[in-house]
């Protein structure tokens, strides 16, 4: 889905990831022409502690460039620099996830 906001493409898109031996991921994007994140929602039948790490982890990815090896680096950064413990989804999993919704 589009909407034009001045001269960028506002594009919604969600993905939907069964992580290899884990757990289900639900990715909801917003981004301005494919390029960089706007609003991103992170959700799933995973568990991470602490409980708050997806919301700051979502705020953190906002304004990101859409590219994997960059998404990668900064979910790995803020993984380790909050000491986030996550069950069922890792640094990689959330990066392909999110890159998913750029294929719809």
């Amino acid at each position: 889905m589009f909407f034009i906001c001045g001269h960028l493409f506002i594009m919604k898109s969600q993905s939907i990831y069964k992580v290899p031996q884990g757990k289900l991921l639900k990715i909801s994007l917003e981004s301005d022409n494919k390029q960089h994140i706007k609003d991103i929602s992170i959700s799933g039948d995973f568990f991470a502690y602490p409980e708050e790490s997806i919301q700051k982890l979502e705020e953190v990815l906002k304004k990101s460039l859409l590219e994997k090896n960059q998404l990668f680096t900064i979910i790995s950064h803020f993984i380790s620099s909050n000491e986030v413990q996550f069950i069922g989804i890792d640094a990689e999993s959330l990066t392909e996830g999110i890159m998913r919704c750029l294929d719809e």
